[in-house]
């Protein structure tokens, strides 16, 4: 049985035109690359308390902020920067995500930067999607025991704002995990 309303794709993405494109033609597709990785994790962290739709509107600003999300940049902020990003209104300004990046630009970097990050990630998965079948959104958990494990390696090697909850998010919209509902269109991706 699908939620009321459902016409064909999955419901969290409501009628929103901005919200549907991204549920249409990025959420749940297979990223592979290292630095986009980075970007939606980062983005996801910045995502914690707040609705998702939120970090989508702002997403350019995130994007000009953090000089297009290079790791190899970010790693190199310091106080000047952090004020500047506190300071800047198309982003969230939160002092404890905005060193949590800097910190995870620097883990990014110690890991060998794009590819070793990306394999890493995609290790945890055995390297291809893992693909659910549900039919309601009430199926769909929160976490999981492999978003818990990937949490506290991610931790390990010093990143923040990665707990198992963001992190089934991330491995969601990374399509690392195919939560799309049994039914919808973009499902078949």
């Amino acid at each position: 049985m699908q939620d009321e309303g459902f016409e064909g794709r999955c419901p969290w993405c409501g009628s929103d035109p901005f919200y549907v494109a991204y549920h249409d033609e990025e959420w749940g597709r297979p990223e592979r690359d290292g630095r986009a990785l980075f970007e939606k994790l980062i983005l996801d962290g910045f995502q914690a308390g707040l609705a998702w739709i939120t970090i989508l509107r702002k997403r350019e600003g995130f994007r000009a902020a953090f000089d297009g999300f290079e790791p190899e940049r970010i790693e190199r902020y310091g106080e000047a920067d952090v004020a500047r990003l506190l300071a800047d209104p198309g982003i969230v300004r939160h002092r404890g995500k905005i060193e949590a990046t800097i910190v995870g630009a620097r883990a990014w970097t110690e890991m060998g930067g794009a590819e070793p990050f990306s394999r890493f990630l995609w290790d945890f998965t055995g390297g291809a999607p893992i693909v659910n079948a549900f039919e309601r959104m009430s199926d769909v958990p929160a976490e999981t025991p492999l978003s818990r494990e990937l949490s506290k390696a991610l931790k390990s090697r010093g990143f923040k704002f990665c707990g198992p909850t963001i992190v089934y998010a991330f491995m969601q919209a990374t399509g690392m995990v195919n939560d799309h509902l049994v039914g919808c269109p973009a499902r078949r991706i």
